[in-house]
């Protein structure tokens, strides 16, 4: 088993208690976050720890994004995992999300579901708790961390030769500056098995909110109560997928409506942890600002949630307003061609 090194940015006694209550984390290696620039972190497995008082962000969080985002080479080849305990409701996803787009823009990988967090209450383990008839909150909090190292550990993309890549839009092809930089990252992939699907003109609805128990009638056959092109179409090329590219124009420093759809729409597959093993990747052009944002929606709700693995630097954002402004960027045609080469070397051989 390769061995652990664990990033604390902060310290509280109930982190503290769960850390050394996990026998797998014995001998870990442990690094405090302002320390980090005098270790060479590039290779190993990684486990972020992050304590969050009743204030939110504190100067150490603060010094480690910045020290992320000032060494972007500095985590090549690691990968890790998110433990935040706050210490009230707010602020666990906000700063998880944050972080892992640090680490991620610096070379870091993620397995799918990478994240456990802890509100103070501890409540939002509840539904993890009745799931799996646990006695207490806080024994779910340990269960939950001990299967995020599970999967920490056991992460491997598996590599093929002409690996399948699904293209997800709903751009309109004579005027999108993201459709267009698509189509330039996949004009570089002819060793890749590529469909592209659009989700344009209603062609895919919103989820409506089912039981969870009708949700997971219909899951266990890949499937959804509401049909449509989602259940003809997309589930079944999301399944048969290697890795997703979702193309992304920044509406209102969010996804658009229908890409929106198609994440709510997936929940049915998560119910059987379906989506493990594909590999997430983005494009994401806004007309002004923002596009980070954007980016950490979709990790947000693809990997954290929907579990998706997050390979090293899964995003390319960009500026551009006007139809074709896009393709005369400076720099463009390489950036791209380095982005297709980055999806050529974690899913080929």
């Amino acid at each position: 088993m390769q061995t652990l090194t664990i990033l604390s940015c902060g310290r509280s006694d109930r982190l503290e208690r769960l850390l050394a209550a996990l026998p797998v984390l014995n001998g870990a290696g442990r690094i405090d976050a302002d320390d980090i620039a005098h270790h060479d972190l590039r290779g190993r497995l990684l486990l972020f720890t992050v304590a969050v008082d009743a204030l939110g962000e504190d100067a150490a969080l603060c010094g480690l994004i910045r020290q992320l985002r000032a060494t972007p080479d500095g985590l090549r080849g690691a990968t890790a995992a998110v433990i935040v305990d706050g210490a009230t409701e707010l602020d666990t996803k906000d700063i998880a999300r944050r972080l892992i787009f640090a680490a991620n823009m610096a070379g870091c990988a993620f397995p799918g579901k990478p994240l456990v967090e802890a509100t103070g209450s501890l409540q939002n383990l509840a539904v993890l708790q009745r799931k799996n008839s646990l006695p207490s909150l806080d024994e779910t909090y340990r269960f939950a961390v001990s299967a995020l190292l599970e999967r920490l550990f056991a992460e491997k993309t598996a590599k093929k030769e002409r690996p399948k890549l699904l293209v997800l839009h709903a751009s309109d092809h004579e005027t999108s500056n993201t459709l267009a930089l698509g189509e330039l990252v996949t004009r570089q992939l002819p060793d890749f098995e590529i469909k592209t699907i659009s989700l344009r003109n209603g062609t895919i609805h919103d989820c409506r909110g089912c039981s969870y128990k009708v949700c997971s009638h219909f899951a266990a056959q890949s499937s959804c109560f509401y049909g449509g092109a989602m259940v003809d179409e997309v589930l079944p090329a999301v399944l048969a997928a290697d890795a997703l590219l979702l193309l992304c124009p920044n509406y209102n420093d969010a996804v658009g409506a229908n890409i929106t759809a198609f994440i709510n729409r997936l929940t049915g597959l998560t119910v059987s942890n379906a989506l493990y093993g594909r590999s997430l990747y983005a494009i994401v052009v806004s007309g002004y600002s923002g596009g980070d944002l954007v980016a950490q929606q979709l990790l947000g709700a693809l990997c954290l949630n929907k579990a998706l693995s997050l390979p090293p630097r899964f995003c390319l954002i960009k500026t551009a307003n006007d139809p074709g402004t896009a393709l005369k960027l400076p720099d463009i045609a390489a950036e791209t061609q380095a982005f297709a080469a980055a999806m050529r070397e974690t899913l080929k051989p």
